[in-house]
């Protein structure tokens, strides 16, 4: 447990218990743990080290908020909650300036980025459900499927390990893993 606690970026559940607990090391940490991400983000999209410090603290505010509130539910990574919110203020701000100078062609950069990001958020979530489904898949077909398609094991060396009789017999059988995989990643 000491281990984590001196990391430099809190658990999830370490940043939410401790703002309930009115924990400042906890805050504190939260500060400088994401605050990396938020500012690559910023400078790659037409704002300063400034800019990303404004947007991260309006962030944490509303993080702050919302769990001191009980309106916080956690339904993605606190890091991936707190790039998010960070963008929208960011976009919504450049979205102001961009209505000020009538310079359009800036901000299409960003939302091309806010694309991308949506887009990593959306296989996130994918990752995380196949994830879930491998962990519910059950044994030789767990490990099967991470030979093959993780540690990029041949068919001869899964079928040795597994004592099947030949190839095609250890084929047959990662088959049937997929298609169990495949039914269960669609029932999570």
């Amino acid at each position: 447990m000491s281990k984590k606690l001196s990391s430099s970026v809190p658990t999830d559940r370490e940043v939410v218990l401790g703002i309930l607990n009115n924990s400042e090391e906890a805050l504190n940490r939260l500060y400088t743990g994401y605050f990396p991400m938020v500012l690559q983000f910023i400078l790659n999209n037409n704002g300063d080290e400034d800019d990303a410090k404004d947007v991260y603290q309006e962030s944490i505010i509303i993080l702050y908020n919302k769990i001191r509130g009980g309106e916080f539910e956690l339904t993605s990574k606190l890091k991936t909650y707190i790039y998010s919110v960070s963008r929208r203020i960011w976009l919504k701000k450049l979205a102001q300036q961009s209505k000020k100078t009538n310079n359009v062609s800036e901000f299409e950069d960003v939302v091309a980025v806010e694309v991308d990001v949506e887009l990593h958020e959306e296989k996130e979530i994918q990752f995380e459900k196949m994830d879930s489904a491998l962990q519910h898949l059950g044994e030789p077909c767990k490990t099967i499927i991470q030979d093959f398609y993780i540690n990029n094991l041949s068919m001869q060396d899964i079928s040795e390990k597994f004592g099947y009789t030949n190839t095609d017999n250890a084929k047959t059988q990662k088959y049937k893993c997929l298609q169990r995989l495949k039914k269960l990643f669609f029932q999570v």
